[in-house]
């Protein structure tokens, strides 16, 4: 196999701690950098040394820094960020802010996941599925009919699932949107870090401990200002993005996220998505050849997680890490209730994966 820009791979690598077996779960959560580490660790001694408030007024511009460039990648402003604890906090605090009546429609897509669907269900608001293929890519032409006759109250689309990485066709639904006038609401959750985001949406919300490599229990809303112009926020100006954002939060994590972003950056975001890309290609075509196993995604879409059917998921998983270290995901049925029948196995490399990495989980992988 050859995966493209090594220098990047070993860079990544070399930067980071030495892990102990072999990471295949960046999708849940990748490894941070020896930097991002310590930059999280500095801010929490110095709120120690003077105080958890004027260490936060000391970080006050790198942590514009770090919503200027995460506004970037989405295509915003720095005005329009707000950091939250993660992805499932930034849909919580939009929709309590937004307050659309219930019963309203949300369209999503027949593989949302599970954490949306009850966000949306808790607020009194209705799913609406929209038609999508065998993969689970919305139907385009069918999303067009529907914004023109019977406009959902709003679009909402995870450009890329937990469960199948599958890239949705979002360029076309934004354009849709903004045709219709229908407010589209993206969860980049999966996306931000392997998939270009900067598409034009009303809101966007994400982690920072997936792709970005950033510290877990950080995360960011990003709403444009005609968006905030209909919210209430629980106290503050509904303009301000500062309003939804946690007043006692943990500032070290959001000090991490933006060294993090700052290293994506650096490694340069078109490299990191080709090396991303090749390495999802390899993968796939590594394990297409181990018996009993079926590869979930084409082989060449453009993300780094391959997905896996086969023979007990639940033991496969376990004996991995049990029996040579090997760290995946299992996607339980419920984690897509509405498109999931049965567990697969998740394998999310970051750009540090090895050749010998692949062809250890190649092996591991049928049953003795």
């Amino acid at each position: 196999m050859t995966i493209p820009h090594p220098d990047l791979g070993a860079a990544w690598r070399a930067a980071r701690p030495r892990p102990a077996g072999v990471h295949l779960d960046s999708a849940a959560c990748s490894r941070q950098s020896a930097k991002v580490l310590d930059a999280v660790a500095h801010h929490a001694r110095h709120e120690a040394e003077v105080g958890g408030y004027v260490a936060q007024e000391s970080a006050e511009m790198l942590l514009q820094q770090g919503r200027s460039v995460l506004a970037g990648l989405v295509g915003m402003a720095a005005a329009d960020v707000s950091f939250t604890e993660s992805a499932s906090s930034s849909i919580r605090i939009l929709l309590d802010a937004w307050r659309l009546p219930a019963g309203s429609r949300v369209a999503v897509l027949p593989g949302e996941y599970h954490g949306n669907l009850a966000a949306l269900t808790h607020h009194g608001l209705q799913p609406q599925v929209l038609a999508a293929d065998d993969l689970g890519r919305v139907d385009v032409d069918a999303l067009a009919r529907l914004l023109r006759s019977q406009p959902p109250a709003a679009v909402h689309l995870t450009v890329v699932a937990s469960h199948r990485a599958v890239v949705q066709p979002w360029v076309e639904v934004s354009r849709l949107c903004r045709a219709t006038g229908v407010p589209l609401v993206v969860d980049v959750a999966q996306a931000l870090g392997q998939v270009d985001c900067d598409v034009p949406a009303d809101v966007v919300y994400g982690t920072s401990r997936k792709w970005l490599a950033g510290p877990r229990g950080v995360g960011f809303l990003v709403t444009r200002p005609g968006v905030r112009a209909g919210l209430s926020p629980v106290q503050g100006d509904p303009a301000d993005a500062l309003s939804y954002e946690t007043h006692d939060a943990h500032l070290a994590g959001r000090v991490g996220l933006t060294l993090a972003v700052g290293e994506h950056l650096a490694a340069g975001p078109v490299a990191v998505r080709e090396r991303l890309a090749g390495i999802g290609r390899a993968v796939r075509e590594a394990l297409a050849e181990v018996p009993e196993w079926q590869v979930v995604e084409p082989v060449d879409e453009p993300t780094a997680a391959t997905t896996l059917t086969g023979p007990d998921v639940v033991t496969a998983h376990a004996r991995l890490r049990a029996e040579h270290g090997i760290v995946t995901t299992l996607c339980l049925p419920s984690r897509a209730p509405g498109e999931l029948t049965e567990p697969v196995l998740r394998v999310s490399p970051h750009l540090d994966v090895t050749e010998a990495e692949v062809e250890t989980l190649a092996a591991a992988l049928p049953l003795r």
